[in-house]
């Protein structure tokens, strides 16, 4: 009997461990990379004359990391985003300006690691910069971040106005001394655009688009970016100067995951 038994685990174990192998779903054992959707482009594929300095790709952000997601530093919309955007582009450029954006498509996943580093109180690292008046713990109550983001939905985007022609901006180095974001023009950090009063992404009431406090030439070219946006079809959103979203956004309630990175890999 005790022979038979061997016997029996002995045919028995190795089918099990070939049932055990052959159930795992292909899509969980082998899965492809994501890829970026047909309904997307690259932008400088639409308008190569667009400047892009995407920031969530490097650590001068918020976060003082490279955000998850962010593969490559390039600028994905949907198609109509892109062609509405080119005709922003288009009418700056009769007047010896162009666009400059800071952040295109966002990936959930990206999100979730603003989510993650905003519940993280004890890392403040850019805070001097980005969030000098905004205690952390207030962040969420405040809207400065949260769960989902329009940007996720592909046809949103953050972005300024430059002079022509535009020397690049130089690069931030990990640990510089930081200035706040709404510092004058001169002291804050440098960059190559029209002075709109405060630096991108700065948690302040005065990176409100219309803030009363916001006068004379820094009122006037926000109101230039928010007249060109506006003909191209696009909205901002009233708390952040730089933040569009085009008004007839193809994926409304979609809210996508692909990383960032080129069309063609």
């Amino acid at each position: 009997m005790p022979r038979l038994r061997a016997l029996w685990r002995s045919l028995v174990l190795p089918f099990t461990v070939l049932l055990a192998v052959v159930s795992v779903p292909p899509a969980v054992a082998d899965a492809p990379p994501a890829r970026v959707p047909r309904g997307f482009v690259a932008l400088s594929d639409v308008d190569p004359t667009i400047l892009q300095e995407m920031r969530y790709v490097t650590p001068h952000n918020f976060t003082g990391h490279r955000v998850t997601g962010y593969e490559e530093p390039v600028c994905l919309l949907t198609r109509p985003a892109a062609r509405a955007l080119h005709r922003a582009q288009l009418a700056l450029l009769r007047r010896g300006y162009g666009l400059k954006v800071y952040d295109c498509y966002r990936p959930q996943r990206a999100v979730d690691d603003f989510v993650a580093w905003a519940k993280d109180l004890a890392d403040v690292r850019m805070k001097g910069e980005f969030y000098p008046r905004v205690d952390k713990s207030r962040l969420f109550a405040d809207g400065y971040i949260a769960a989902k983001s329009g940007h996720s939905r592909g046809s949103t985007l953050d972005l300024t106005v430059v002079r022509l022609p535009a020397w690049p901006t130089r690069p931030y180095v990990p640990g510089e001394p930081l200035v706040p974001c709404f510092a004058p023009r001169g002291e804050r950090f440098p960059d190559n655009s029209l002075d709109m009063g405060t630096g991108f992404d700065c948690f302040d009431t005065l990176a409100h688009t219309l803030d009363p406090r916001v006068t004379g030439r820094q009122r006037a070219h926000r109101l230039l970016l928010k007249s060109v946006m506006e003909q191209a079809g696009f909205t901002n959103l009233p708390e952040e100067w730089w933040h569009y979203t085009l008004r007839d956004e193809p994926y409304p309630q979609t809210y996508f995951d692909f990383p960032v990175r080129s069309p063609r890999r």
